[in-house]
């Protein structure tokens, strides 16, 4: 195996931890303030993939769900210039749900991504990218 090269995290067994905060809001709030938190750090917001909607077009049904993505390339880029491989977890993402009558917000731990690829050196941007994470769902939430 290249010294590159490491199993996946299917491969290897392990599966991803979400970590979740209940919103004390509704949905569209939860959004909208998830949304607010990440551009008034000056963060860009890339894309929004609204699975319910992407499930409606087909003739499916699923509660309101969606991944917002977002960063910084002062932030990523060291990442994937040291092993390109972690592009495949970047840019950040968070996940709101709605799962009846409680709206979640989850996201994972990005210092986990250094048991997968060859990154320990950028702990501190990994622990940055953590407490950012952290920071936001608590704001999205209302918490």
């Amino acid at each position: 195996m290249n010294p590159k090269e490491s199993p996946s995290r299917a491969s290897s067994g392990k599966i991803p931890v979400v970590i979740v905060k209940r919103s004390a809001t509704g949905y569209t709030e939860t959004v909208t303030a998830l949304l607010d938190a990440i551009e008034s750090r000056g963060l860009r917001v890339f894309a929004q993939i609204d699975h319910a909607a992407g499930a409606r077009a087909v003739g499916l049904e699923l509660e309101d769900e969606l991944v917002v993505v977002f960063g910084s390339p002062l932030a990523g880029t060291p990442l994937m210039a040291e092993d390109p491989r972690i592009g495949i977890e970047l840019p950040l993402r968070m996940l709101v749900w709605r799962a009846g009558e409680v709206v979640n917000v989850g996201y994972g731990d990005p210092r986990e991504l250094s048991a997968t690829y060859d990154v320990a050196e950028h702990a501190a941007t990994l622990e940055q990218m953590a407490m950012l994470l952290d920071a936001l769902a608590a704001q999205a939430a209302g918490s």
